[in-house]
């Protein structure tokens, strides 16, 4: 497949080029995907997709224009072509657009080694069923779990590849299975729910079903009874569900794209400190079967670890081609892309240095405050860090888990958050995002 798919790039590349194209890119995907969901003991719905689909970038000049289409026939690639040609000659001039200079050019155009596709077999959809009743059955076995919103099982494969008239050609696959339930305890008004999921590139590396039920189920349980907590001033611990959204705010606000255009509350940040002394965030796009690795970047550039924060200082923006070129700065190979447009800035695989505490003794050192294992909505002010988000947990008082809490809003400033970070040393190292617990002092809580 994966010699298809680069006959069906180059066959692109080239009709833009014979369509007038100064320079073009092309993008081949094909993906498989299997997907079943159960409940109360029968199959609620089966979903099977897989198909082709094949992106392209033109430029005459400096502007551009993207096109994308399933139809892989000669004739919808010539007029595809051609439409592009045609759009870029209308698009307005930008001086940073453009593919890159062939040194730039990532070396390695495959994935050998990162194991970021599994061997196995498609598994057969009954199998899929069977792990999803597996799962709803232990979830319902818990004391406490009245019903199901539902359990599930999916599996996808999917396959690349990326041509450019600059000379690079390179492409690679990766695999995904997942687990999933969702319990609800109580009835009415009274109603909580909390979920369990379990992802892994290879299928082997799932936990068993009926672990991913009873954590669902138990999870669940503990939420009965839920109620607002106390408004005020508290520190917060971000449970590790949940803590990689307060990375995922930083990360935002140093994407390229925000600050090129000047819009970020870190925009005058960098070579300060924005987390506590010490600590580092990596990003390692090499990490072996990881979900979020990769060879080479959306625009054939090698990527590499780069250590973003370090000792809490920040040293440097997330970027690719374009915004490195509007801020006079190297791409640091973080072009993503999909199809149907062009390149964007954005990381990958990132770690936290974890501390030293489990979360238990994490709440012991709070002492009273909110537990946070749900959130929902948010309002994040992007140029000044203003935060706010709903959440739910549980209440805290002299380190101990006292009572569930919902309905509730927590609100701070990112900047001045982040810079209080205490780590636990609970991150689940299989993830893409690997994250601990996390401490917040002096956040505000709007409950009862």
């Amino acid at each position: 497949m994966s010699e298809n798919l680069e006959n069906l790039a180059v066959r692109l590349m080239e009709a833009a080029l014979s369509a007038g194209a100064d320079a073009a890119d092309a993008l081949a995907v094909a993906g498989d995907s299997l997907s079943i969901e159960v409940r109360g003991g029968a199959l609620e719905q089966a979903e099977r997709a897989e198909g082709v689909e094949i992106g392209l970038r033109v430029l005459i000049g400096r502007r551009q224009a993207c096109v994308s289409a399933s139809d892989t026939s000669d004739a919808n690639i010539a007029t595809m072509a051609e439409r592009a040609v045609a759009m870029a000659r209308e698009a307005p001039e930008d001086p940073h657009c453009g593919l890159a200079d062939p040194e730039q050019l990532a070396e390695r155009r495959d994935a050998a080694g990162l194991d970021l596709s599994d061997p196995a077999a498609a598994p057969d959809p009954a199998a899929l069923q069977a792990a999803a009743l597996e799962a709803e059955a232990a979830a319902l076995a818990v004391p406490g779990v009245t019903r199901m919103d539902g359990a599930g099982a999916g599996w996808s494969s999917n396959r690349i590849h990326l041509v450019a008239s600059n000379g690079f050609s390179g492409g690679y696959s990766r695999s995904s299975s997942s687990l999933q339930a969702v319990a609800i305890c109580g009835d009415g008004l009274e109603m909580e729910r909390d979920y369990a999921f379990e992802t892994r590139v290879f299928q082997s590396d799932l936990p068993y079903a009926r672990e991913v039920g009873t954590l669902a189920g138990n999870r669940t349980a503990a939420r009965a009874g839920a109620s607002k907590p106390p408004s005020g001033a508290f520190p917060v611990v971000f449970d590790e569900r949940v803590s990689s959204s307060l990375i995922g705010h930083l990360v935002q606000a140093i994407n390229g794209t925000s600050i090129a255009r000047g819009s970020s509350w870190l925009r005058d940040a960098l070579g300060t400190r924005v987390l506590p002394e010490g600590m580092d965030l990596i990003e390692d796009p090499h990490r072996v079967r990881i979900g979020g690795s990769r060879p080479f970047d959306g625009e054939g550039l090698p990527t590499s670890r780069r250590a973003i924060i370090d000792g809490g200082v920040l040293t440097g923006w997330t970027l690719d081609l374009a915004t490195g070129r509007k801020l006079g700065l190297p791409s640091t190979g973080n072009a993503a892309r999909g199809t149907g447009a062009p390149p964007s800035p954005s990381a990958g695989n990132l770690t936290l240095t974890g501390g030293t505490l489990s979360r238990d003794a994490l709440l012991a050192e709070m002492g009273t405050g909110l537990l946070v294992t749900g959130m929902i909505g948010s309002t994040i002010n992007p140029t000044t860090g203003d935060y706010s988000r709903g959440a739910s947990g549980f209440w805290v008082e002299r380190g101990e888990i006292v009572r569930p809490v919902n309905e509730c809003t927590i609100a701070g400033n990112l900047r001045e958050m982040l810079l209080t970070l205490v780590p636990a040393n609970d991150a689940r190292g299989h993830l893409s995002r690997v994250v601990p617990s996390l401490l917040v002092e002096g956040l505000v809580i709007a409950g009862e």
